[in-house]
């Protein structure tokens, strides 16, 4: 790697970009000091060479900072989880909510900030947000006797669960030209106007058909943007799910496939129990689960997803 002044203009490397500078200009006042004597020119050039090498020391940090920063920027630094109800009518409703909760309450319990940006859609920001919930993505079932069933029947009901990663920078382009835009008013709960204004943003991205609406920030632009944010997620998640499709072996190595198709889960409120499918695995206390202690639920799915990444783990 070779020194650039653009190094200077990184608030991460610029002081290592001066300290570089500064050592070239030690050297230089070394030689102009040496003159024409040869010992002096002799401990000159021991001075350079330890110049040198200190240099080479910093553009390796530099580079090392750099990578650093190239990889965060891919990485994403928050999700948004987009919650929909499936079959089951006003039960199915219910339980999009009651997993709205469990995913709010613990991202709470890791420190993490959460907003939600429309009915059933939050964002929780932190960079380990992702890792931590991306196998989240599915269908999930719930097996219980709903408040309102006099009967005593149990019912069961779904509802999909979509996370998208939030990235610094994307790797897909979203055309102005292919965005179609709506406003509204931004409601609140039991369908009050939280203002007065057209503030809430809806896109529609027409080549896929693809709608977003965001309705939690105070401004129409503060809307649109985060609106562009979720669009342009589920443009790289259409495009990985693309990619994945063409490569079935890799496909088969991973947990989950990352479609809201799939059923990954059932939440069995008689039992007390909660089994992902994926893996095999359940786990009991439904009603500390669903207050927000899924962590067990998630080191398990990392576990076995590390376990199906390991040189010789796969199939033959």
């Amino acid at each position: 790697m070779e020194y650039s002044p653009e190094f200077k203009t990184n608030f991460a490397t610029a002081y290592l970009a001066e300290e570089y500078e500064r050592l070239d200009m030690e050297a230089a006042e070394a030689h102009a000091a040496a003159g024409g004597d040869p010992e002096l020119a002799h401990m000159a050039q021991e001075d350079e060479a330890r110049i040198r090498l200190r240099q080479q020391e910093i553009l390796v940090e530099i580079e090392r900072i750099l990578a650093r920063e190239k990889e965060e920027a891919v990485r994403p630094s928050s999700v948004v989880m987009e919650l929909r109800a499936g079959a089951g009518g006003d039960e199915a409703s219910l339980f999009a909510h009651d997993l709205e909760q469990m995913y709010l309450k613990y991202a709470e319990r890791q420190g993490w900030k959460t907003r939600l940006v429309d009915d059933l859609v939050l964002e929780i920001a932190s960079p380990e947000a992702y890792d931590a919930l991306r196998y989240e993505t599915g269908v999930h079932r719930v097996q219980r006797i709903p408040m309102t069933e006099k009967s005593g029947r149990i019912h069961t009901s779904t509802a999909s669960v979509a996370v998208l990663p939030i990235r610094t920078k994307s790797k897909v382009e979203v055309k102005p030209a292919d965005i179609e835009m709506e406003f509204s008013r931004s409601g609140g709960a039991g369908g009050q106007n939280v203002n007065k204004v057209e503030t809430a943003v809806r896109l529609i991205h027409q080549p896929t058909g693809i709608d977003v609406r965001s309705s939690s920030e105070r401004s129409q632009q503060a809307n649109r943007e985060k609106a562009i944010q979720i669009l342009t997620a589920k443009l790289e998640q259409l495009h990985e799910e693309e990619e994945a499709k063409k490569h079935a072996a890799q496909r088969k190595q991973q947990i989950g496939t990352g479609d809201r198709s799939e059923k990954i889960r059932t939440y069995n409120y008689l039992q007390d129990r909660v089994t992902d499918h994926r893996i095999k695995e359940s786990w009991h206390n439904l009603p500390a689960i669903m207050a927000g202690g899924i962590e067990d639920v998630i080191e398990a799915l990392q576990n076995a997803q590390a376990g199906m990444e390991e040189p010789g783990s796969g199939e033959e």
